[in-house]
């Protein structure tokens, strides 16, 4: 089979990379196309992924430019297809349904989000998509008729335990500070037995904080953490552990000594023995969700995002809490803080891998068994 990728985002290296080892390691030919450099292509680089960037100049500033490369894109990715004639379109772009539609080649279109929270997207991807993926619990609106659903979420394509086991080992590289016995026990994890001046259920000593740049299309009008609650929430955090900031918008200068500087593909080593991650982002909330670690979201989305709710909601691994509510936000984050054990989220999280599936698994036989049990092409 001949399968053409394209990643536009870290993100989507992640979702699709032991996908593709799978489909190279069965003896599939996989093309990888990229709109993007820097950690993307980084990444793809230290995985031993080979790829091909078909925006090497980087994005255009404004809207009028997204439209520009939006179909500059379009024309490489349908002149790279063209020449390699893949059988099979995958990713989460509307670049890839559309060439899909040009080219007559089946584009499989993967979301988490529900339509009405990434309307742009839906009406520029969908339309064109033979098939859209998504969670069960994604609601893809009018285009739910072409939409296929599994039991699972993006983050398990990565974090599902048969893909990733947290090493503290990397977490020392950053915080030598940290008492590894603490943090091994406080997550259940092997070796964790806890020295007699130490309680064997302590909550890891350090929280991430997790501010988003909140700039895409999708996030205009959208209200997250400001500097002042930043402050706030340090100030009421710091006396329980170490304060790591991760930030993708300028900060002011106060906050420096705080911001995380490690390596892209550990963070999730650090989300995972954290106390607690705070913050406006979609994806590390949920990351930190389906490893257990407990989330706080505080943003505009809260309540709207299908995938999210339920690791709220029904799986309680997290707290989703709307702008507007400043002193809720920072009494949960103190009450976390506060927390002797957190073995009741790993319990959750224990339900939670119980009802759903390995995403990997999952991609593999639909992929490879695209044509046999798809009848919309």
């Amino acid at each position: 089979m001949n399968v053409l990728f394209h990643l536009g985002h870290p993100a989507h290296f992640h979702l699709f990379r032991h996908t593709i080892t799978r489909l190279r390691e069965a003896g599939h030919i996989v093309h990888i196309l990229v709109k993007k450099k820097d950690v993307l292509t980084r990444l793809l680089d230290e995985a031993g992924l080979p790829y091909v960037n078909i925006l090497p100049e980087g994005r255009s500033p404004g809207r009028t430019g997204m439209v520009r490369d939006l179909f500059k894109r379009g024309r490489r990715l349908i002149a790279y297809a063209a020449k390699h004639r893949p059988d099979l379109l995958i990713g989460t772009s509307a670049d890839i349904s559309y060439a899909g539609k040009w080219l007559v080649i089946p584009a499989i279109n993967v979301n988490e989000d529900d339509a009405s929270v990434i309307p742009l997207h839906a009406w520029l991807a969908y339309p064109w998509a033979t098939v859209i993926l998504s969670p069960e619990c994604c609601d893809n609106g009018r285009w739910n008729r072409k939409t296929v659903t599994y039991p699972g979420y993006h983050e398990l394509a990565y974090l599902h335990p048969d893909h990733f086991s947290p090493d503290f080992n990397v977490v020392k590289r950053y915080i030598d500070a940290l008492n590894p016995y603490e943090v091994a026990a406080s997550h259940g994890i092997p070796g964790g037995a806890s020295p007699k001046k130490h309680e064997a259920n302590s909550v890891a000593p350090y929280f991430v904080l997790r501010l988003s740049a909140l700039t895409a299309h999708h996030d205009r009008g959208i209200r997250g953490i400001s500097d002042e609650i930043v402050d706030r929430l340090v100030r009421v955090l710091e006396p329980h552990g170490r304060v790591l900031i991760s930030s993708e918008r300028p900060l002011d200068r106060k906050f420096y000594p705080f911001i995380m500087r490690i390596k892209p593909e550990d963070m999730h080593h650090m989300l995972a023995f954290a106390g607690a991650v705070i913050g406006d982002s979609q994806t590390m909330s949920a990351e930190a969700g389906v490893l257990g670690t407990p989330f706080i979201r505080y943003n505009d989305f809260v309540g709207k995002i299908g995938y999210l709710r339920e690791l709220e909601d029904t799986y309680r691994l997290g707290f989703g809490i709307s702008p507007g509510n400043p002193d809720l936000l920072v009494a949960r984050a103190e009450e976390l803080a506060s927390m002797e054990s957190r073995d009741i989220f790993q319990e959750r999280r224990r339900r939670m891998l119980s009802e759903k599936i390995n995403v990997v698994d999952y991609l593999f036989d639909y992929i490879t068994g695209f044509s046999n049990h798809n009848s919309r092409m």
